[in-house]
């Protein structure tokens, strides 16, 4: 796997004491442990503000999970390529959503331990229904998803429950919507609860 901000030796370490620093000076605190298996899909939710990914890699810091993300392949252009994956950047060719869900359970399979965080609502404003990507690469990948979150209204953030993709995404979704109905995000009317496009549910075998 590449290296990144969170192998760098001396950084590393750095980061995690300003994360921990900052996070508290910010009122935060930190729940859950970094996930067990060597393969998940991290869903950062909800997202609604810019200071949600400050927050949420400084939480990832403190906790000890190498955080991964898939960007469009002109991110990683000359002069700013090596910077981005040291960020944990991971280049995707993308063609077309169905393309995207496709190489990018490629890359799963490609690596033997990998933390991949996507923000499914897809947007910092509201948006009717979340982008379901996330959940067929998991599935198509055979990996957990981990339900990331960030609380503003008690000012926790972390880690939550796993959901295993078992194929039917509507009883699978109805888990995730239950847990994140209790988490408040920075602007609530801005957030969508996990909830699928009329016409997208499909069960195991249709």
């Amino acid at each position: 796997m590449q290296y990144t901000v969170f192998d760098t030796p001396v950084l590393k370490s750095v980061f995690r004491l300003i994360s921990l620093v900052y996070l508290k000076a910010c009122g935060w605190k930190v729940a859950g442990r970094a996930p067990e298996g060597p393969r998940n899909m991290v869903i950062a939710a909800f997202h609604t503000s810019n200071w949600d990914f400050p927050i949420g890699l400084s939480i990832a810091f403190v906790l000890g999970i190498k955080i991964y993300w898939v960007g469009k392949d002109a991110l990683f252009r000359p002069p700013f390529g090596p910077l981005m994956r040291w960020m944990g950047g991971i280049p995707v060719n993308r063609r077309g959503p169905h393309d995207t869900v496709s190489r990018t359970i490629r890359v799963f399979l490609e690596h033997d331990r990998l933390n991949l965080a996507i923000a499914p609502e897809g947007t910092r404003w509201k948006a009717p229904y979340w982008k379901t990507g996330f959940y067929h690469i998991a599935n198509g990948a055979k990996v957990p998803i981990v339900l990331g979150f960030l609380d503003y209204r008690r000012k926790v953030g972390g880690v939550g429950p796993t959901v295993v993709p078992t194929g039917d995404i509507e009883a699978d979704m109805e888990k995730i919507r239950r847990f994140y109905a209790g988490v408040v995000a920075r602007y609530p009317e801005n957030a969508c609860l996990p909830s699928l496009k009329p016409g997208e549910a499909r069960r195991p075998g249709t």
